[in-house]
């Protein structure tokens, strides 16, 4: 990338420093972060005025725990994740979570794997001071690693354990690899090293995988060829991702790609903290509210609850349809759909698969590509996020399908049944993403015309393609609404605390597991999780 004129900061914001600090967490590329935001942050950029954030009663930062319990002896924590710091009380699933992840940890690094190395006085940094102001007007570059930090007592080899909760199925990109070599080859305090690796430990299982493991030359070779390149890249980024990292964002009040929908969910703040929300939330939180904190925080959910056969094939239907709408030509759906038409990364039974085309086919009849003229008419699971400034809360919405029919926007979900019976019930009550679409849609949030502007539920049975119409305007749809959401959205608002409501439901909890409140349950393998 070229140089600091094509990277310009937002409005309301100014420099602090010529320092350019880097967090490895910057660098890996995680969908939940925002790009412009660690920019901003890194280039030493801080709002001019900020939005109030508030402070949780409990602790929001899942792996903060476990490092705290590594490194009671040593200083562990670094700039790499400033949340890291805070000490609120623990979540009962936090906890549980916690003393599984400190076992596993012990078990895999026993003494006798630990080949002499000792815990790390403090984190590496990684400096690089620079004679004159370079062309981001920078003096100093900094990198820091955040993970558990060890050494062997004569400072002649450095590991770095970096703790996820599992491993997943790519790993990580060499960009990111390469600068954590870098920090442990390169990084003060101590002696530079002759030998440094890098590990992941998947906390769930006690897996380790090796991303690096060579000498001091290789580290910054590597770093030479994959990190100077991840690092331009996240330096000049100018991409805003609003989502679910806006929750803690100190460049809210400023964000460009951000927009302010006061009063959307019907509450008020009265000096709440600054949340996300989505339906998904609400619907957790209303099944028990252990359960939604418990999501909130990441921890490993169970594979049989999550990737359940029905679960899995309206997965893979969405994911065909959405690759359908939003990258295949103009041409409405058909019944001729592919034998291979499922992802290959779902795992579907034949009979599922069968079902699958069968639901396919009837999307035929209702597909909206036959109102579409243009690409730029059609957002396939679009990400729609709004601050609203009453409730302190970034509401986030994905709907399968926004097109546009005429000049208005037309809001589809598609919802498939192995079953032609059909549910009595309220839709907005069904369904209450319906229930999220109506304000949305009826301030005129997404733009375009009110004339064709309308909700549609799209749902698919073996016998035929059911399709409702919602009308966003009327006032009785828009009460209906009001209703659905606040009775998701108001007991949320004000809980603190999230304590668990055992029950039926426990038996279909994807993070009972991690519950003490729960009744008995059957021990789940290992191999279950995710």
């Amino acid at each position: 990338m070229g140089d600091s004129e094509f990277w310009s900061p937002p409005g309301g914001v100014r420099r602090v420093s010529d320092v350019i600090t880097v967090s490895l967490s910057m660098l890996k590329g995680h969908l939940y972060r925002c790009s412009a935001a660690d920019a901003l942050k890194a280039r030493g950029y801080r709002p001019l005025r900020s939005a109030p954030r508030g402070s949780e009663a409990l602790e929001q930062f899942a792996l903060g725990p476990f490092m705290t319990v590594l490194g009671r002896d040593s200083p562990v924590r670094s700039a790499d994740d400033e949340d890291s710091r805070s000490h609120a009380p623990l979540h009962d699933g936090l906890r549980q979570w916690t003393a599984h992840a400190v076992k596993m940890y012990r078990e895999a690094f026993t003494p006798d794997s630990a080949e002499n190395l000792v815990q790390a006085v403090a984190p590496w940094v990684y400096r690089h001071r620079l004679p004159t102001p370079d062309h981001r007007d920078a003096r100093e570059y900094r990198i820091t690693a955040w993970g558990h930090c060890l050494c062997s007592t004569d400072g002649t080899r450095r590991e770095l354990r970096l703790p996820v909760n599992r491993l997943g199925v790519v790993e990580p990109h060499m960009g990111y690899v390469a600068t954590a070599a870098l920090v442990l080859a390169e990084g003060i305090p101590g002696p530079p090293p002759e030998h440094v690796r890098v590990v992941e430990f998947a906390l769930l299982d006690g897996s380790v995988r090796t991303l690096f493991d060579g000498t001091r030359a290789e580290a910054v070779e590597l770093y030479r060829t994959h990190g100077t390149k991840a690092l331009t890249a996240l330096l000049d980024s100018r991409e805003y991702r609003p989502g679910f990292a806006c929750g803690g964002c100190a460049y809210l009040s400023v964000c460009p790609a951000l927009r302010k929908e006061p009063g959307l969910l019907g509450v008020t703040a009265a000096g709440r903290p600054r949340r996300t929300w989505s339906v998904t939330n609400g619907r957790n939180y209303r099944a028990c509210p252990a359960r939604d904190h418990m999501r909130r925080l990441g921890l490993p959910a169970a594979d049989e609850v999550e990737r359940d056969p029905s679960a899995e094939r309206g997965r893979a239907i969405h994911a065909y349809l959405a690759e359908r709408h939003g990258h295949g030509s103009l041409r409405a759906c058909t019944v001729d759909v592919p034998v291979h038409w499922a992802p290959d990364c779902f795992d579907l039974s034949d009979e599922e698969r069968e079902l699958g085309t069968l639901l396919l086919r009837r999307h035929a009849a209702v597909c909206p590509l036959r109102c579409v003229r243009e690409r730029s008419g059609i957002r396939a699971e679009p990400r729609v996020v709004r601050h609203d400034t009453t409730a302190n809360t970034v509401v986030i919405a994905a709907p399968d399908l926004l097109y546009r029919d005429g000049g208005s926007w037309v809001w589809r979900e598609t919802k498939t049944s192995k079953s032609d019976y059909r549910k009595g019930g309220a839709l907005l009550e069904l369904y209450p993403q319906l229930a999220l679409a109506v304000p949305l849609l009826a301030r005129g949030t997404l733009g375009g015309s009110s004339t064709r502007a309308r909700i549609e539920l799209e749902i698919l049975r073996p016998g035929g393609a059911d399709l409702e119409i919602i009308d966003p305007f009327c006032p009785a749809v828009v009460s209906a609404a009001e209703k659905a959401l606040s009775a998701l959205v108001s007991a949320w608002h004000q809980d603190d605390h999230y304590l668990a409501a055992p029950g039926r439901s426990c038996g279909r909890c994807e993070v009972a597991r991690w519950c003490s409140a729960r009744p008995t349950l059957p021990s789940l393998p290992e191999g279950k999780l995710a």
